[in-house]
């Protein structure tokens, strides 16, 4: 969907606002912080939704932003025949795997020492991107689905590509993010379809709890977490589930029931009407939309 598109939705449902801004890196969070200081009117559509960022502010806002979901892998995703299949859980060998660089991330560190700790637990390999033993998409994928839960850190910033990886191979994510925001709130109950345990918290007891976890609890989280994962993916408009149709339904909810400015008046009769007394029902954009 295009910037131009999102912008034709916004105005013939009301929203007030003069932008919508598609920021797709953490960059562009931090880019904004100046325009939120003078006021600037905009949606920001973005992955992150950080409440605070690393430079320890945040552009994101939960009453007008939206957030959506990572972009996964089409191989995962598309109809038909999918890249690698999950496994039954009698299957995988480990109970939770972490698959990530450290990045001098303190909850990364972390988790790479429990894996030393616990190997026949917790899988962490050393991911190499370049070189003779970097790990293909279809490697990294067949390693995901090898464990029950899949630990998803923060890196650079809130959000993490795994959490959503994590539903097409059908592996329970675990977020140690405690900023991370997620995409369609107001129609997903994320506790019936992933974890969030605290990042300050990491250690044997995290595992411990997870061992706890019964066979048929995973399932019932499987399960519910298939129903929804159509969500993440963005898929052609003809689908009746896509990321698309959550981020329009977000859109839709921005709509307010009154719309006052100080461009907008009212008369007895309920009309509203511009400061000519057009009412805006008859009011014409002054340039054809595209």
């Amino acid at each position: 969907m295009s910037i131009v598109f999102l912008l034709i939705i916004l105005a013939l449902h009301g929203v007030r606002c003069g932008l919508v801004l598609w920021c797709m890196d953490s960059d562009g969070v931090f880019m904004l912080v100046s325009c939120l200081t003078n006021e600037c009117r905009f949606v920001c559509v973005l992955e992150q939704g950080d409440r605070t960022d690393k430079r320890d502010t945040s552009a994101f806002n939960t009453w007008k932003d939206i957030i959506i979901p990572g972009n996964v892998d089409d191989g995962m995703t598309k109809h038909g025949p999918k890249l690698i299949q999950p496994l039954p859980l009698s299957r995988r060998k480990y109970l939770a795997n972490y698959l990530g660089r450290a990045q001098g991330k303190a909850g990364r560190l972390h988790l790479i020492e429990l894996a030393k700790q616990y190997p026949d637990k917790l899988e962490s390999p050393e991911l190499k991107f370049k070189g003779p033993d970097k790990l293909g998409r279809l490697e990294y994928f067949q390693h995901l689905r090898n464990a029950k839960f899949c630990l998803a850190p923060r890196g650079e910033s809130s959000w993490t590509l795994r959490f959503y990886e994590s539903y097409f191979v059908e592996c329970v994510p675990v977020i140690l993010s405690d900023e991370a925001e997620f995409p369609f709130q107001n129609v997903i109950d994320y506790s019936q379809i992933s974890i969030k345990w605290p990042s300050n918290r990491i250690g044997p007891q995290l595992l411990e709890y997870l061992a706890s976890i019964s066979d048929e609890d995973i399932e019932r989280m499987i399960d519910h977490g298939r129903q929804v994962r159509c969500l993440w993916v963005y898929a052609p408009e003809s689908e009746q589930c896509s990321a698309m149709q959550g981020i329009i339904w977000e859109l839709q909810r921005k709509v307010r029931q009154f719309h006052q400015s100080a461009e907008t008046f009212w008369l007895h009769n309920g009309s509203v009407v511009n400061r000519d007394l057009v009412e805006f029902t008859n009011w014409k954009h002054p340039l054809p939309l595209p």
